[in-house]
């Protein structure tokens, strides 16, 4: 189609033709092409709208049937995980005490091998044995304690003065150096010291003692020798009654000699010295030999009678927690790779807060360009108006009287006999409709009487 038979350049030719303001149809026309163009926005936004709201109903269904799939998974992995933490926590339990166990099993260790121990435990039973006869011999003798039982008894007691003695060294003497051996060193090699004094002391006046006991012993086997040669000598066949009064009385000289001696024995100072240092010697080495030697067996059998035995029970009951903690971790790694299947399908799915505020975002863009579209098609409509009014008042002038008044009563008379109805701007102006190059030629009152008639 030539430019020339356009509409538009018809309408602005006729417009140009009657002088009309050529702003009002420019007007015109923006409003209108603005109108169009958000018509089919407005139809795009729609149709987005309509395709995001199904995108969201759909995206909404597949989250609630991925969320419901995914619920039993991860019940089962909160199950499973809960069980596999009560059991590491009671293995970890079981660690703790082992550990503890092996620390004091590592801390009891004694200074001595267990040789030692019972080398120092049959010196002190040695030790105490010995007091338990010296105290007899004292009891049985010395107190004139008759009866053998009651002898025995209070024998006994008095032996173990050593096991009250003992309690008082490991207490004062061997438990401080123990714990603090710098601190306390000086104290315990004093009373070592003491102690070592004290048994050689105790052991050269034994000594003294055995070898006057020892040459008492050879005078007196000598005084018996010297009285049985002059028993021999006389008649060997003959008794003591039968002796001859000289030989008699040489024989209860002799008799008399020994006597002596055994009573210089007895009565000797060093006799005296032996039983009392001997006992006192006796009861603090069985105290100090029993104070190292009890120890010492209680450490070894705490280590291998006791912590031995404890951690052994220790290590079943952790291979059996193995065994129960191995298959709920693999049923646990197959749940939480079942659980991030699904859950990975489940973030794969459209978000729906993002689908949410993309169906607010084009709700109010729609109703952004609803607005405009209301702007613009008003303004076409105005437009529309002055154009037409503009084209009417240029005809008006070329008009005579009775034409104007001809067409004021054909205006009245189509205004009572016919309904109004809206302009139709869709289809163009009545002006377009003059101006489409197919209409007759008409008169200017004919002109303006259609026109009028197509606006009303």
């Amino acid at each position: 189609m030539e430019p020339n038979n356009k509409p538009d350049f018809q309408h602005g030719y006729s417009s140009g033709v009657g002088g009309v303001d050529r702003d009002t149809y420019e007007g015109y026309l923006s409003s209108q092409i603005s109108t169009d163009w958000l018509t089919e926005r407005i139809e795009e936004k729609r149709a987005e709208l309509t395709a995001t709201e199904q995108r969201l109903a759909d995206a909404t269904n597949a989250h609630r049937t991925a969320y419901a799939e995914l619920q039993p998974a991860a019940g089962q992995t909160d199950r499973l995980t809960q069980q596999l933490a009560q059991r590491q926590s009671d293995r970890q339990a079981v660690l703790t005490e082992r550990d503890a166990l092996r620390e004091r099993r590592a801390k009891a260790a004694p200074d001595y091998s267990l040789l030692a121990g019972l080398l120092f435990l049959v010196a002190g039973i040695s030790f105490l044995a010995g007091d338990l006869i010296i105290s007899h011999e004292i009891v049985a003798y010395a107190l004139n304690i008759r009866n053998s039982d009651e002898a025995w008894a209070f024998a006994v007691g008095l032996a173990m003065v050593s096991i009250l003695l003992k309690p008082a060294y490991d207490r004062l003497i061997e438990q401080p150096y123990q714990e603090n051996p710098e601190q306390n060193r000086g104290r315990y090699e004093r009373f070592k010291i003491a102690l070592a004094v004290f048994a050689v002391l105790t052991l050269a006046v034994l000594g003294w003692f055995r070898y006057e006991a020892y040459r008492t012993d050879q005078l007196k086997a000598a005084i018996n020798k010297s009285v049985r040669q002059l028993q021999l000598s006389t008649d060997p066949l003959a008794t003591t009654t039968t002796l001859p009064p000289a030989v008699m009385n040489q024989i209860e000289k002799q008799l008399a000699e020994s006597s002596e001696l055994n009573l210089a024995l007895v009565n000797s100072p060093w006799a005296l010295l032996s039983f009392v240092l001997s006992g006192i010697l006796f009861a603090l080495a069985g105290a100090v030999c029993l104070g190292i030697a009890l120890p010492v067996l209680s450490a070894f059998w705490f280590r291998w009678l006791q912590a031995d035995v404890r951690l052994g029970k220790y290590r079943r009951r952790l291979r059996r927690m193995d065994k129960e903690i191995a298959p709920l971790e693999n049923q646990l790694a197959e749940h939480r790779t079942q659980q991030n299947v699904l859950q990975h399908n489940l973030d794969l799915l459209p978000n729906l807060n993002e689908l949410k505020n993309r169906v607010s975002t084009i709700m109010a863009d729609l109703d952004l360009l609803l607005a405009e579209l209301k702007l613009a098609q008003t303004d076409s409509r105005i437009s529309n108006f002055n154009d037409g009014y503009g084209q009417g008042e240029a005809i008006r002038g070329t008009l005579s009287d009775d034409e104007q008044r001809q067409l004021q009563r054909e205006r009245l008379l189509a205004t009572t006999n016919r309904p109004p109805r809206p302009a139709d701007s869709s289809n163009g102006s009545a002006a377009d409709k003059l101006t489409n190059g197919k209409a007759p030629a008409q008169r200017p009152y004919q002109t303006i009487r259609q026109f009028l008639s197509d606006q009303l």
